[in-house]
């Protein structure tokens, strides 16, 4: 008898009767598949038991406490925030434990869906890794483990070291797999040779009976131990609908297999056992080859894991110190940081000075030293001696995660390219099983050559029109070009951004700090009249210290070097910044009253009541100073400044004119500013006096004229932000910003525009790669699939040729390795 829930057979004595709310009598083995079957049947999910292809374990109710899963520091290690559309949700990655086949994981995904503020539930049936996606407003994550448990599966939170381990465990898999094809197929090799010989010498039938049984023998592992890894991936390709290029491996060689056995038994025909011990050695080295390929290829990214450390030394108030995890660290905790030791957490120096190697943020050789109260980022190294900082951003919010989490996340993402690729393979997979079936009907019956021929003409068709190549043409191309990039000081977001960077048609630049170097220095000053007492150079310092602003920067470190400045102590108030126009603020003197101070380009001082006198103004950022009282309106200064392009800036310009991208400028600055530096740099088109919702206003209007261009914004990440957003492509120069890293799909991190070169040389180097493999592998069916049909191929030499179609698809993937970037002095 059997227990309704877990399907397993019992002694009738071992079994309780319970009954439904229709009377029908139900037997239970405990009460675990008791409380299971009838929460199933409250949720409605009784074909649950339809789909089950065999007995389950009975569950395991765990009643454990799972408040650990709603802690800070679960959270900050595995949850991560989602934007989508105007809501934000949470998302983490489980392992679900006890999972027997498909039925369990529709199971699953049924009754989390049903749960009131779960948005996705999507669990690979490879690995059982669940992807949840839930309004931490509406449910915890706890209540979420409570209901997996509840229905007898476990649930862990995914971790990288686990699946480190995991591809540990393949490699040495593939390995064991491959020693015992090679070993069979070298010795069935012997057996094959004396088998031909007799072929054309004669050999008497017995003694062709052992040398069958032998290649049987031998060949029998390398189909079913080493060749187990096709016949599972095409099952469970099966199972999910999916027909790929293992199924057809898998049906080509047990084909052959069958036919050899019958071959043998009845003595009608040759064998064909070493052939299929050849087939699977060369597939599976071949396999073997691109697995390995893959992992070495993704090495650069798996090794970013190891650039934090795994703990810190907290100060404690007695002065000792506590070893906890990064993601104990609480803001404001202060850290200590010995000598060759790493940042892990941002922050700001607390000790007097130090100095740090940043080449994992920057790329940048030299060391970096700051003084107290700088900044510090994680990923920073110490240098020196040991010092002491306090961490301003939790351990997920911090830089180098920011980082490690977007390179992580940016090979999950398919390119357009790959996900046609991926779904041409599936159908071709089809159509060569037709072709395949139609080769063996036609040579049978049409061309009259017997079961035999027939049968191995269908089985080479199937094996030399695998599509390996094909389905290798994107992924291993993306993965070194990924790698690639990064190594060369270039985030991106996501893989599929590399293909469009490759398809860009035009390219938008902001001016300052991106193609120039952000800091203008103060060239000529331009008086209204005599200074006098009513204009103190203090109180102008005083006003644009208050501004964060480049040109405010300039002018300060004008003033600061003229070392005239009076020591009077201004106190401002309402200080008001306006984007790309200027900055304002009041002054009260107790004997004069109240005054305005307002500072910025001549259109601002113009919108608020000055007279601009006759100046011969050339081609520099302008920066005008005047006071108001009352209704009269003093204009005190105005100053020419000029800010040089970035090294390369010219050669950059030229190299994208080059590849046929289009090039436009677009800055708040004065045109005949914009415009000379347009003219230094090359850039043919340039707009001036923009403000930052008027550039995306711009890009907006230029995407709707030109639906087929791909768009391609280049800012400093910050004020540029709206217009970045509006692009197809957010490039951001820089790694400073957080916003920098939030709004932007791709970072240059060391701020230099021959770095920005190399993105788009290796974007484009990538994407031909990818349309290489796909030509190659299409090219190959073409003229393989024909030759076979035609009946010219064996299927040893299919399967040969099939595996040096995917190594080439491979090789030609890692020649990105060899990428040399652009390497210019000061560059």
């Amino acid at each position: 008898m059997r227990c309704c829930h877990c399907q397993l057979d019992y002694p009738p004595s071992a079994l309780f009767v319970r009954y439904d709310e229709n009377g029908k009598e139900l037997h239970f083995c405990c009460n675990g598949c008791e409380s299971v079957y009838f929460l199933l049947q409250s949720q409605s999910l009784g074909s649950f038991y339809d789909k089950l292809t065999r007995p389950l374990a009975p569950p395991e109710l765990q009643q454990t406490d799972l408040s650990r899963f709603d802690s800070p520091a679960f959270s900050q290690k595995y949850v991560r925030p989602l934007i989508q559309g105007e809501k934000q949700y949470s998302q983490v990655h489980l392992i679900i434990s006890g999972i027997h086949c498909a039925a369990c994981i529709w199971l699953n995904e049924k009754i989390l869906l049903s749960i009131d503020g779960v948005q996705s539930v999507s669990i690979n049936y490879t690995n059982n890794k669940a992807s949840i996606i839930w309004d931490t407003h509406k449910v915890a994550l706890s209540e979420i483990i409570a209901r997996i448990e509840s229905i007898g599966y476990g649930a862990y939170a995914y971790d990288s070291t686990i699946q480190e381990s995991t591809d540990k465990a393949m490699m040495r898999e593939y390995y064991m797999r491959v020693i015992v094809a090679l070993f069979c197929t070298m010795n069935i090799m012997w057996v094959a040779i004396a088998q031909y010989s007799g072929y054309f010498f004669g050999i008497e039938e017995e003694a062709k009976d052992i040398l069958n049984a032998a290649s049987f023998i031998l060949c029998t592992p390398a189909l079913f131990y080493s060749g187990w890894v096709f016949f599972r991936s095409s099952y469970y390709g099966l199972k999910n609908g999916f027909i790929g290029m293992d199924l057809l491996v898998a049906v080509g060689s047990s084909l052959t297999y069958g036919y050899s056995i019958y071959a043998a038994i009845s003595r009608s025909g040759e064998t064909y056992f070493e052939s299929v011990s050849m087939i699977i050695t060369f597939v599976l080295i071949g396999k073997f080859l691109e697995v390995r390929a893959r992992k070495n290829a993704g090495d650069s990214l798996d090794k970013l894991n190891n650039l934090l450390p795994t703990s810190v030394e907290v100060c404690n108030e007695d002065g000792s110190t506590r070893e906890v995890s990064p993601e104990e660290v609480q803001i404001g905790d202060k850290i200590l940081v010995r000598a060759g030791d790493k940042i892990a957490i941002d922050g700001e120096l607390c000790s007097k000075n130090a100095i740090f190697d940043t080449k994992a943020i920057s790329g940048e050789s030299l060391p970096l030293e700051c003084k107290g109260g700088d900044e510090v980022l994680s990923g920073y190294v110490n240098l020196n001696h040991q010092i002491f900082y306090i961490a301003k951003r939790a351990f997920s919010e911090s830089l180098m995660s920011h980082i490690i989490s977007l390179v992580s996340q940016s090979l999950s993402h398919r390119p357009y390219i790959q996900n046609l690729a991926n779904a041409l393979s599936q159908y071709f997979s089809r159509t060569i099983l037709s072709i395949a079936f139609l080769c063996f009907v036609a040579w049978l019956f049409v061309g009259g050559v017997g079961m035999e021929k027939s049968l191995m003409i269908a089985i080479s068709v199937i094996i030399i029109a695998c599509p390996c190549a094909c389905a290798l043409a994107t992924p291993i191309a993306s993965v070194v070009g990924i790698g690639e990039s990064y190594r060369y000081n270039v985030l991106f977001r996501e893989a599929k951004f590399l293909e469009s960077l490759a398809k860009a048609k035009i390219v938008v630049f902001d001016k300052t700090g991106t193609l120039t170097l952000g800091e203008p220095k103060v060239q000529k000053c331009h008086l209204q009249g005599e200074r006098g007492a009513s204009y103190d150079r203090g109180l102008l310092y005083a006003f644009v210290s208050k501004s964060a602003h480049p040109v405010a920067k300039g002018i300060v470190q004008f003033l600061e070097s003229k070392g005239d400045l009076h020591k009077n102590v201004f106190i401002l108030e309402d200080f008001t910044q306006f984007d790309a126009k200027g900055i304002s603020a009041s002054l009260r003197y107790e004997d004069l009253g109240e005054m305005k101070l307002i500072g910025g380009n001549l259109a601002f001082l113009q919108e608020n009541g000055f007279q601009l006198p006759n100046i011969a103004l050339s081609g520099g950022m302008v920066f005008g100073f005047g006071v108001q009282k009352g209704e009269e309106c003093i204009l005190q200064e105005i100053f020419e400044l000029y800010d040089e392009p970035k090294p390369y800036a010219r050669q950059m310009i030229e190299s994208l004119h080059k590849k046929g991208i289009e090039t436009i400028l677009l800055s708040g600055d004065r045109e005949q500013s914009v415009r000379e530096i347009a003219q230094k740099v090359g850039i043919k088109e340039a707009f001036a006096t923009l403000s930052p919702l008027q550039k995306a206003e711009w890009i907006e209007s230029y995407k709707k004229a030109h639906k087929e261009h791909v768009l391609v914004m280049v800012g400093d990440g910050i004020n540029d932000a709206p217009a970045l957003s509006k692009s197809d492509i957010a490039i951001s120069m820089g790694a400073g910003s957080d916003i920098a890293i939030l709004s932007s799909d791709v970072v240059i991190l060391d701020d230099k525009l021959s770095t920005l070169c190399n993105a788009f040389e290796i974007a484009q180097r990538t994407y031909r790669a990818i349309k290489q493999n796909i030509a190659l592998s299409i090219g190959y069916n073409a003229l393989s699939v024909p030759i076979a049909a035609a009946g010219l191929v064996i299927p040893l030499f299919a399967a040969l040729s099939m595996s040096v179609s995917s190594l080439i698809v491979v090789l030609n993937s890692m020649r990105l390795k060899y990428f040399k970037g652009a390497e210019y002095k000061n560059g």
